[in-house]
This record gives structure tokens, C-alpha cells and sequence, in this order.
């Protein structure tokens, strides 16, 4: 593992309500991860671990996606440096293993919309991995990831009418809001 810092460290994030769900967030996927070490009988920070790491990193679709994402956390990018796909957007092999990380499976957890799971690993890759992302990007799946933690799922109009007052911000506005309001606030009369 790198050393580099959590990314549920609450100074990177742009509310402390963002902050306690990225948290819980990277909690889930420790313990995910945890389970499959204990479901295989391998020591956590073993040899082995890093092995059945790469091997979880190189198969994505035989995994749930909160165990890809423990693996992945666990890795150091042989190219970059970087915790596995979290080095810079130019890092080939990070990239690689950002784009793969998606072909995980996605399991709807129960009393959700169908769907809501799949927005929220999306929303919790952007969140986890911003630098990869424009600064519309980031604010649109960081302020939304608490309701689909939640178990929300915004219909297709609703993110449409969001996207669209998004894109009336300044990449500068987009950095500093904390909350939809302040979108519209900031998009009125634009």
C-alpha cells in the first residue's frame, strides 16, 4: 500500500457532510475487501494479499465493486507511484486500472431504486478520484453521492436540470459550492 493520504481526509473535501460519506464509503470497502481475505483465508498485508490483489485488479467482473476498489486501494501503480488508479490523469497504468475498475459488478442494495448503485459506485469513483475530473464532474457527483448514499436515485430530468445549471458555474463556482442551492443561486439569471 502507498502512503499516500486517506481519500476520506475531511480537509480535501468541499462539505463535512461529503466528507462522513466518503468515509463511510471507504469503510464499506475496507470491510468488503476484509471479507474476501477472510473468505480465502489470506492475511491481510501479506504476500498473498498483494497477489490476490492484483488478481481482483486484472479480473474486475468476477468481484463486486467495493471489493475491486479495496484491492485497487491496496496497490501501488508500478508506473507512477500513485495508490492504483489514483495517480495523475497522465499515468497510463493508473488510467488502465480506473477505466477497468467499472467492469466490477454492481449489486442494488435492498429498499433502493434500481439503478442507485450504479450512480453510486460512479458517483463515488468521481469523488474518489476527482483530479481525473472537470470541475463540473466533480461537483455534480460530490453533491450528489450523500442522497444516493441515502438510497436516492435523481431521475433523468432531474440530473438534466442539474447538469444544466452546473454548466452556467465558472470551474471556480463548481470548486466552492457546498450544495445545490448555492448552484442555483449562483446559475439564476445566467
Amino acid at each position: 500500500m502507498t502512503a499516500d493520504r486517506p481519500t476520506g481526509d475531511s480537509r480535501a473535501w468541499r462539505s463535512a457532510l461529503l466528507a462522513r460519506v466518503v468515509a463511510e464509503i471507504e469503510a464499506e470497502i475496507r470491510r468488503a475487501w476484509e471479507r474476501l481475505l477472510l473468505a480465502l483465508e489470506v492475511e491481510p498485508d501479506s504476500a498473498e494479499a498483494v497477489e490476490l490483489a492484483w488478481l481482483v485488479a486484472e479480473d474486475p467482473a468476477a468481484y463486486d465493486w467495493r471489493t475491486v476498489d479495496g484491492a485497487l486501494d491496496r496497490l501501488s501503480c508500478p508506473t507512477c507511484g500513485s495508490r492504483l488508479a489514483q495517480g495523475p490523469a497522465a499515468c497510463e497504468t493508473c488510467e488502465f486500472h480506473h477505466r477497468m475498475r467499472f467492469g466490477a459488478r454492481e449489486v442494488d442494495r435492498r429498499h433502493v431504486p434500481p439503478g442507485n448503485e450504479h450512480a453510486l459506485r460512479v458517483a463515488s469513483a468521481v469523488t474518489r478520484t476527482r483530479h481525473r475530473y472537470s470541475a463540473r464532474a466533480r461537483v455534480g457527483y460530490e453533491l450528489t453521492l450523500p442522497d444516493l448514499v441515502a438510497g436516492a436515485l435523481p431521475t433523468t430530468r432531474q440530473a438534466q436540470a442539474g447538469k444544466a445549471l452546473i454548466n452556467k458555474l465558472t470551474d471556480d463556482e463548481c470548486d466552492r459550492v457546498v450544495s445545490f442551492a448555492q448552484v442555483e443561486q449562483l446559475a439564476r439569471g445566467r
